[in-house]
């Protein structure tokens, strides 16, 4: 009987020697792990099969460092001793953007971004290259937490909430967390080809392309909590029936106030209108249908929507994905596993997607 077959290993997609770009991390203390240990991995699968990457960590004086789940990490020399880079790249924590403000860190920022040829942000790090001026100007995109504070505190920076990752120019910037590994996708895909890209994001079961923007995992999916008594009645009265077909004239009657007020109240308390919360009101009990294994028809009817058509177009403009893709990805019934590997295997293989904004 002849032996068991294995598969192969990462095999070499490219022939020929190749340039090793030298990558710089910078780490600082409270640094958020998954930030850098994410790239640095996408970086290290792309040497199984084209060689093309020296991955150095830094810190701004070349000494230890410690995570924001307090592991310990070991750099590779202090900043001023880098030499030219490729890239570097400014991971985020938690503790932004006050981390950020030491003049140490900012002196080794700027000095790291002044000899590299392209200076990347992942999730928080974004306040780095922002408060150091690297940023203004540009568009950037940061973790959706931080996506609000980072446009008030630097209004030059043209701030894309809802991308996973923006390039403009030399610079680029990535969503929270999980995100810098599909930033570093990107980067080895524009440096080695979609086939490299594409063989590491299989080989890490991660998507080469996700569905949607941030905002499908932001906490501001849900509507904004009422806090006055006529936004509080305004959702009792869609939620109690949310496919009654109320006017504003309705709305503000059984919010027992005149138009106008409601209309006032509404825009001060949640910043929109009227008509534009009782949509968030609507797609919120849409989004609870979703999560609990609801079909799409049967989320339009119980949501208030004119037909399925018509709830299919207002959930892609709120969140940028359609009814399905969210609920595959977070309805809370589960998936059979043959039905979880299908769809995996399915969409490991589209192309990368992120904002490019070119300079």
């Amino acid at each position: 009987m002849s032996p068991p077959q294995q598969e192969p290993g990462p095999q070499p997609i490219l022939g020929g020697p190749t340039r090793r770009r030298r990558v710089g991390i910078f780490l600082f203390d409270q640094v958020k792990t998954l930030d850098f240990v994410g790239p640095a991995e996408v970086f290290t699968e792309a040497n199984q099969r084209v060689d093309g990457y020296d991955v150095r960590f830094f810190s701004h004086d070349g000494q230890d460092v410690v995570t924001s789940m307090g592991l310990r990490v070991g750099v590779d020399a202090a900043a001023a001793d880098s030499g030219p880079l490729d890239l570097v790249i400014v991971p985020g924590s938690e503790s932004a953007p006050q981390v950020y403000r030491p003049e140490e860190v900012q002196r080794a920022v700027r000095l790291l971004a002044a000899r590299a040829e392209r200076v990347a942000s992942i999730c928080s790090g974004a306040f780095a290259l922002a408060v150091t001026g690297l940023l203004d100007g540009k568009s950037a995109t940061t973790h959706w937490k931080f996506t609000g504070a980072l446009a008030t505190a630097y209004p030059s920076i043209d701030v894309r909430p809802d991308s996973i990752f923006v390039r403009d120019g030399d610079t680029y910037s990535s969503a929270g967390v999980a995100a810098g590994i599909d930033l570093a996708l990107a980067i080895v895909e524009e440096d080695h080809g979609a086939d490299v890209a594409r063989s590491i994001a299989q080989l890490l079961l991660v998507y080469m392309r996700r569905s949607g923007g941030q905002s499908q995992f932001s906490a501001s999916v849900r509507a904004k909590p009422a806090r006055t008594s006529i936004a509080k009645a305004v959702a009792d009265y869609i939620h109690g029936d949310p496919t009654r077909a109320g006017s504003l004239a309705d709305i503000a009657a059984h919010a027992n106030v005149g138009v106008r007020h409601l209309n006032r109240v509404i825009r001060d308390e949640l910043g929109m209108t009227p008509i534009q919360y009782v949509g968030s009101l609507r797609l919120d009990v849409a989004l609870g249908m979703l999560e609990a294994g609801d079909t799409v028809g049967q989320v339009a009817a119980a949501a208030g929507y004119a037909s399925p058509i018509a709830f299919r177009r207002a959930f892609a403009a709120r969140y940028n994905t359609t009814p399905s893709e969210y609920q595959r990805r977070f309805r809370t019934t589960g998936v059979g596993v043959a039905e979880a590997s299908l769809q995996t295997r399915s969409r490991l293989a589209d192309p990368i997607d992120g904002a490019v904004s070119p300079r």
